[in-house]
């Protein structure tokens, strides 16, 4: 016997339905119109009941891809320390409009990520003390490039910091 939730199945009101896929998804974290929409369509939510629950809830702001993009940026730079490249790619990945994700972008600025680039290797190097330099080099580089570095950011960074 399974304890369900009355909003985990379709019922007569797919709206209700729909509108409590979202808001439980929102409770969790700041979700794109696009994550809001794969989910709905995973518990069987109509398309025609999707966007028009999508619609009323950024009507009353509650889904916001301008908002969403703009804060998945500020926090990924200051924990993550990615870059623009993995940046635009997750945030395409999460359905945000190209011109969304360019003027979230904006912030990120050669400068910034010259200075994240440098935190990672400060950091990083403390537990590369006793490697060769080579292998330090290596192991370095490849942790910038996955952050999304480009590689004259990463030659430009290691060379300060291993020369």
């Amino acid at each position: 016997m399974t304890n369900l939730d009355e909003t985990d199945q379709p019922h007569a009101d797919p709206f209700s339905f729909a509108r409590a896929i979202a808001l439980r998804q929102l409770n969790l974290m700041p979700r794109s119109r696009m994550e809001l929409a794969k989910k709905m369509a995973d518990k069987g939510v109509p398309s025609e009941v999707t966007e028009v629950v999508l619609d009323r809830l950024a009507d009353v702001g509650l889904v916001d891809d301008r908002a969403y993009a703009e804060l998945f940026v500020r926090s990924k730079t200051r924990g993550k320390k990615l870059a623009r490249r993995s940046l635009r790619m997750e945030l395409v990945k999460r359905g945000i409009d190209p011109e969304i994700i360019s003027e979230a972008l904006t912030p990120v600025t050669d400068d910034l990520e010259i200075e994240m680039a440098n935190e990672l290797v400060e950091k990083k190097l403390r537990s590369l003390s006793s490697v060769e330099s080579h292998v330090a080099k290596r192991r370095l580089s490849g942790l910038l490039a996955r952050k999304g570095y480009s590689s004259s950011v990463i030659m430009r960074v290691l060379s300060q910091h291993l020369d």
